[in-house]
C-alpha cells in the first residue's frame, strides 16, 4: 500500500512536469527570445470547424464529426496523455483512495487550499485572454489564436481551476448538509441524481445543444452572444437536472447507464 502511494506520487510529479514542459515550454521559450507576440497562427482554421457547426447539411456534418471523433479518440487523446494530461486522472485516484470527496469534513483544510489556489490560478490565467477577447487588452492576433500564448496560458491554468471548482463544490455540499439538513433537500437530491446519471446527462446536453445551435438545425448559435449563450446553457442544464430527478423518483437508472451495463455485463441483472 505504501509502495503504491509512493509510485502514485511520483507519477503525479512526472505528469505535472510533462504538462508544464509540453504546454508552457514553447511560451517560455518564445518569451525568452522576445517573440511572444509571434507565437501562434491567427490565420489557421479555427478548431471549432472540426465539429461542423456551420455545415447546413446534416449528413455532411455527421461525417465531419465522425472523423473528428476518431481523430480525438485515437490520436489527440493519447498524445495528451503522453504530454502529462493523465495527471488529472491520477489526482482523482489519489482523492478517491483517501475519500476526499466522500468525507469532505475530514479534509476541509486540503479542500479549502485547493479551492482558493486552484480557482485563483485559473481565473488569473484566463484573465489576459478574456481582456483581449473583449478588446480591453490589445495584443497581436497570433497571441489570441488557438496555439497562441494567451490560449496556452488559459488552458494550462484551467486545469488548476477545474480542481478548485471540484473542491469548492465538495465544501459547499458538506456545509449544506451539516448546517441546513432540512432546507434545500430537494435541490440536493436533484443534483445528486445528475451525478448518478452523469453519462446520460452529458449525452443529453449534446442532444439539446446541437439541433438548436448548429447550422443544420435551428442555427441559433450564430445569433447568440456570450450572455445569452450562458443563459441557454443554464436552461439546458436545468432540463437535465429535472429529467434526472424524475428518473430518481421513479427508481430508474439513466438510459446511457443501462446501456453501458448491458454492454459490459450482458442482459443479466447486476
Amino acid at each position: 500500500m505504501r509502495r503504491g502511494e509512493r509510485a502514485l506520487t511520483w507519477w503525479i510529479r512526472i505528469g505535472v512536469a510533462l504538462l508544464l514542459l509540453v504546454s508552457a515550454g514553447p511560451v517560455v521559450s518564445a518569451l525568452l527570445r522576445g517573440e511572444l507576440g509571434a507565437l501562434g497562427d491567427a490565420g489557421a482554421e479555427p478548431g471549432f470547424t472540426a465539429y461542423a457547426p456551420d455545415e447546413e447539411n446534416w449528413l455532411t456534418a455527421a461525417g465531419i464529426r465522425l472523423r473528428t471523433g476518431l481523430f480525438v479518440t485515437f490520436a489527440a487523446a493519447p498524445l495528451t496523455l503522453v504530454g502529462g494530461g493523465y495527471v488529472l486522472f491520477l489526482l482523482g485516484f489519489r482523492a478517491a483512495r483517501r475519500r476526499v470527496l466522500e468525507e469532505p469534513g475530514r479534509h476541509r483544510t486540503l479542500l479549502r487550499l485547493t479551492a482558493v489556489l486552484g480557482i485563483a490560478i485559473g481565473w488569473l490565467g484566463a484573465l489576459p485572454a478574456a481582456l483581449a477577447h473583449t478588446g480591453v487588452l490589445h495584443v497581436p492576433d497570433d497571441m489570441q489564436s488557438e496555439s497562441g500564448a494567451l490560449t496556452v496560458l488559459r488552458d494550462v491554468t484551467g486545469n488548476a481551476a477545474g480542481l478548485g471548482y471540484v473542491a469548492a463544490v465538495a465544501l459547499f455540499a458538506h456545509w449544506w448538509t451539516t448546517r441546513r439538513p432540512r432546507r434545500g433537500a430537494t435541490a440536493v437530491a436533484a443534483v445528486t441524481a445528475v451525478g448518478k446519471r452523469s453519462l446520460s446527462c452529458y449525452l443529453a446536453h449534446s442532444l439539446l445543444f446541437a439541433p438548436v445551435l448548429a447550422a443544420w438545425g435551428l442555427g441559433l448559435g450564430a445569433h447568440l452572444g456570450s450572455a445569452t449563450m450562458a443563459l441557454f446553457a443554464l436552461a439546458v442544464w436545468l432540463v437535465t437536472v429535472a429529467g434526472a430527478y424524475a428518473l430518481e423518483r421513479a427508481g430508474r437508472r439513466g438510459p446511457a447507464e443501462v446501456l453501458l451495463r448491458r454492454l459490459m455485463y450482458g442482459s443479466r441483472r447486476t
